[in-house]
């Protein structure tokens, strides 16, 4: 069977899960996930992982993620993108200046508070945010603490005379949890006016760029071929975030079997309660341990393989 992560370049008019469903056909394995939501009308990076790799998706669901997409001012809808429906619309008179964007895009931009939107898979008392508002209702939503990196114009905005509209257009590198779709409306009530997400393009995720990813086509013919796990990169491209202890013959046997580790083992100056470690044997990473503080060692935290 095929372990691996797959650098999908996800096409418009699939949902994330159809994306996962063909990939499960074309590897002929059960064991798949993909690491981030892509809505339909969204394409770009999407990580999958296959085999064993299912075991760090979420390490790379954790990790920051960048865009490209466009915002127009001049009207909002229900899902806060071109999907849904009309419910507001001002014109705009005169368009906003460049400077004046910028300064919206900057008071967006280190640690704020997002409200994810109504039509969203956030759960609320178990049941999705989506499916309370397909039925009319109204929900209080928590808050969501997210990190925005950057967010600046790639190009100058544009002007529609005949529809009263401006749009922007932007690129931004985010933490996860982050809906692009509530930056964009969030900007237009920065300058005081309706907007909407008009498109987007997920540039990187879980440490790929766009310009690494395969598509459904060139997957296929791998496929037909008998090479689809050559498209396949190793699972430690998701661990990339934490420091590598390479380990003995002896202490692999051990780490196997699940123990623990001394401080001393773990190689890292001053561990804390957030310090966690890749262990590597024969240049492969086959688990993460975390140190215990209240004990000075490290136990396991997750294991990718015995082997």
């Amino acid at each position: 069977m095929s372990n691996g992560i797959l650098p999908l370049y996800k096409p418009r008019g699939l949902t994330s899960f159809d994306c996962v469903a063909k990939i499960r056909k074309l590897y002929q394995t059960k064991k798949v996930g993909h690491s981030g939501t892509l809505d339909p009308n969204v394409d770009g990076v999407l990580p999958i992982c296959i085999g064993n790799a299912t075991k760090v998706v979420q390490f790379l669901v954790a990790s920051g993620k960048e865009y490209q997409g466009s915002i127009t001012l001049g009207f909002a809808t229900t899902t806060e993108d071109l999907d849904g429906d009309e419910v507001e619309r001002q014109a705009i008179q005169t368009p906003f200046s460049a400077a004046a964007i910028d300064a919206a895009l900057a008071k967006m931009t280190g640690a704020i508070t997002q409200i994810p939107p109504m039509f969203s898979a956030v759960k609320v008392n178990g049941r999705r945010l989506y499916d309370y508002a397909r039925h009319g209702e109204t929900v209080e939503r928590p808050t969501r603490h997210i990190e925005i990196a950057k967010f600046e114009q790639r190009q100058p905005a544009t002007y529609d005379a005949a529809t009263q509209t401006q749009t922007i257009y932007f690129t931004v590198a985010c933490s996860k949890g982050t809906y692009v779709r509530t930056l964009a409306v969030d900007v237009g009530k920065q300058l005081g006016v309706p907007a909407v997400m008009s498109d987007l393009t997920r540039l990187k995720s879980g440490g790929f760029t766009l310009d690494q990813t395969v598509t459904f086509e060139e997957i296929e013919a791998h496929a037909a071929a008998g090479t689809a796990g050559d498209l396949l990169a190793p699972i430690d491209i998701a661990l990339s975030q934490y420091p590598q202890v390479a380990l003995t013959a002896a202490q692999w046997e051990r780490v196997r079997n699940g123990a623990f580790l001394s401080a001393d083992e773990g190689q890292q100056s001053a561990p804390d309660a957030n310090t966690i470690v890749a262990l590597t044997y024969q240049d492969s990473i086959k688990c993460l341990y975390s140190y215990r503080e209240s004990e000075a060692r490290y136990k396991p935290l997750k294991m990718f393989s015995v082997n």
